[in-house]
């Protein structure tokens, strides 16, 4: 006789599928929301397609009755759309464009961590490794499938311990068999005496316990990348830290607390209790089970993805990435940077007010490819709700007032450590340098960092910081830039002494307005002017990470 917990995972099931199927239908007064494709079909010697992953991994509840689905979580994530990325996309054709010789090795490096199991098949059979037409990204091309899936389950799943954490590892060159034929091909989940039968039969894996799927080294293999630079003659000069999440996370307190604070720790939240984690009821319910999540910033690109899934042919609908967006402005508000006003002085209509940000994630905040930003919007309101001081306006789209960066792509706004113009604004990023020492956002044209004053995570020594990850521009000698956070000072000469309030936000986009506005220089191909298009078509309004707020006297 099936026990009560049993009777309730199934029954869970039943009303998760009734519920997605009602959730299918539009209510009243809303647009229509677009369906996603079938998840990817396909076979071959070393990989499998996600469609049949989530057969078994489909309609799982944990204990409090909540989808924890692989399958719902995961195909909405920007891991699983790597190759559909056309911001992605268009920054491959750009930079091919910008330095032709360089064709074959831009896009090797590239395919390997967004489409990597084309990539490692390719390199199989002895096929071209491209990704622009004819290349994997051509439905006629026979590794199109596997290219589409993206950062997908048979993938990551594979990974061996081999290198991992070490350079050997990065950019890419994570370790899969390259012997082992299917049913005999090992891969791994992070639970100990997995049952295998189920898994063989099905897919043709021999699933064995693999303690690295849980080793932020894992992650390390493709978010630790470095891209060649050129000279202005179009000669290689050597390597860029292009991002460097996992040497932040070494250099942080994060590194050094165990488990809980890995790479998966914060983007793969556990369950609540136990989960059966496949469908057949013979497998396993599981204790520590982490939901495949992924969520990290990337609000607009989600955004722009979800309001075009017929074009772009995704599997996600538009309800899944409401969910991911969901999920990741939560991740960005509650585990990712804080902000007070610790100190507020007034004399007449002088006003001194000292602000405290602080980093709570495990690398630098924004992290990542170079281009996000993250920046203070400083204002004082009279009791009437006149504005009196302004710094930092988001204006429409994805600008900034008082952003020297957004009126001119040729130069940035520096770090500060007294504002006291609403000309002048504090933004955390990074600004790339080519090898004359001038902005650039050619990937293979930068050489070093003019400026990177991002949020450093807690314990972060900018001291004793290697080369690679290392605080550039005013902000290295700013004392009060460290690894506990940045103190900034407003000084402001008010119009009218009447009392009110002051607001402080910690704001956030994933994408820089120069970043863009740099790739219309490419417009002449047509899936860059088409990206272009989509993306002023889209919602590019950032978020509010933290705010703090206080009446001034």
């Amino acid at each position: 006789m099936e026990n009560r917990q049993t009777i309730l995972l199934k029954f869970a099931r039943g009303f998760l599928l009734l519920t997605a199927v009602l959730c299918l239908s539009p209510q009243a007064g809303e647009a229509m929301d677009y369906n996603g494709r079938p998840l990817i079909r396909f076979y071959s010697p070393w990989f499998t397609g996600s469609a049949d992953c989530a057969i078994c991994h489909d309609l799982l509840v944990d204990e409090k009755g909540s989808n924890v689905s692989i399958k719902a979580h995961w195909r909405s994530t920007m891991m699983a759309n790597a190759a559909n990325d056309p911001l992605w996309m268009t920054k491959v054709i750009s930079e091919i464009r910008r330095n032709p010789a360089l064709k074959k090795l831009i896009e090797k490096k590239c395919a390997a961590c967004h489409m990597p199991m084309a990539e490692l098949e390719a390199e199989r059979t002895a096929e071209p490794i491209a990704i622009t037409k004819p290349g994997f990204a051509d439905p006629d091309n026979k590794l199109h499938k596997a290219a589409m899936d993206g950062v997908s389950c048979s993938l990551c799943h594979q990974i061996k311990t081999d290198n991992l954490g070490r350079p050997a590892s990065f950019n890419g060159q994570y370790v899969i068999d390259k012997k082992s034929a299917k049913p005999q091909r090992k891969i791994y989940g992070p639970h100990q005496n997995p049952a295998q039968q189920i898994m063989r039969s099905s897919v043709g894996y021999t699933v064995v316990q693999g303690k690295q799927m849980t080793d932020s080294a894992l992650c390390a293999t493709c978010h630790t990348l470095y891209t060649p630079f050129v000279d202005d003659r179009g000669k290689v000069a050597g390597t860029f830290p292009e991002q460097t999440p996992y040497l932040e996370w070494q250099a942080s307190v994060f590194s050094r607390q165990g488990d809980k604070s890995t790479c998966q720790g914060c983007h793969m939240p556990m369950a609540q209790g136990r989960v059966q984690v496949a469908v057949p009821s013979g497998a396993p319910a599981r204790a520590n089970f982490a939901q495949h999540h992924f969520v990290g910033g990337n609000v607009t690109m989600l955004r722009l993805l979800r309001q075009n899934i017929p074009a772009l042919k995704l599997t996600a609908s538009s309800a899944d990435f409401n969910a991911t967006i969901k999920r990741t402005i939560k991740q960005l508000q509650d585990k990712t940077a804080r902000i007070k006003i610790i100190r507020v002085r007034r004399q007449g209509n002088r006003l001194s007010a000292e602000i405290e940000i602080k980093n709570l994630t495990g690398h630098k905040f924004p992290t990542g490819i170079p281009g996000r930003r993250a920046w203070i919007h400083f204002s004082v309101r009279d009791k009437a709700g006149n504005m009196l001081f302004e710094s930092g306006q988001p204006l429409k789209g994805d600008l900034i007032a008082g952003n020297d960066n957004d009126v001119n792509i040729n130069t940035y706004e520096p770090h500060y450590e007294v504002i006291t113009s609403q000309r002048q604004v504090q933004i955390y990023e990074s600004i790339m340098a080519d090898s004359d020492g001038k902005v650039t956002y050619t990937l293979l044209r930068a050489a070093s960092f003019l400026k990177d004053n991002r949020l450093l995570p807690p314990g972060f020594n900018k001291a004793k910081a290697v080369a690679d990850i290392r605080v550039y521009g005013r902000a290295a000698a700013d004392k009060n830039f460290t690894g506990q956070g940045d103190k900034i000072t407003y000084k402001v000469k008010l119009e009218k002494s009447s009392s009110g309030f002051i607001l402080a936000e910690l704001l956030y986009s994933p994408v820089s307005p120069a970043f863009i506005m740099d790739l219309k220089k490419d417009a002449a191909d047509p899936q860059v002017k088409k990206f272009i298009k989509r993306w002023q078509e889209t919602d590019r309004s950032p978020v509010q990470v933290a705010v703090a707020e206080r009446k001034m006297l």
